[in-house]
């Protein structure tokens, strides 16, 4: 699963789709997955909790991104957040230490 490591509760092909999306946005760097799919004790109901790292990330860019991950009709709910933006310093923290790539742009 590229730079995954464990597993996440995600089909390749799924998995595959959401970057496609990703890889619309030059501004974006990388994606980290955090929550319960970066912990491993996930369900499989449970929601996709990503944070984007890049700059000159709008919130309208994050909404376009939101709309298109929705409309890829996964059956997941999507928790997006901006990285630079989060002012929860546990927050920030969790992010940090549970956090794995889940996207990184190539150049």
């Amino acid at each position: 699963m590229d730079n995954l490591k464990g597993d996440i509760g995600l089909e390749p092909d799924d998995i595959l789709k959401i970057k496609t999306v990703f890889m619309e946005y030059p501004q974006l760097d990388s994606v980290l997955i955090y929550g319960s799919r970066a912990k491993g004790n996930y369900r499989p109901a449970s929601d996709i909790d990503l944070t984007l790292i890049g700059e000159d990330l709008t919130s309208s860019m994050l909404s376009e991104i939101e709309f298109k991950l929705d409309d890829l009709l996964l059956p997941y709910k999507f928790d997006i957040s901006i990285y630079d933006k989060i002012t929860d310093a546990r927050f920030l923290d969790h992010i940090n230490r549970i956090g794995k790539e889940f996207y990184r742009k190539q150049n």
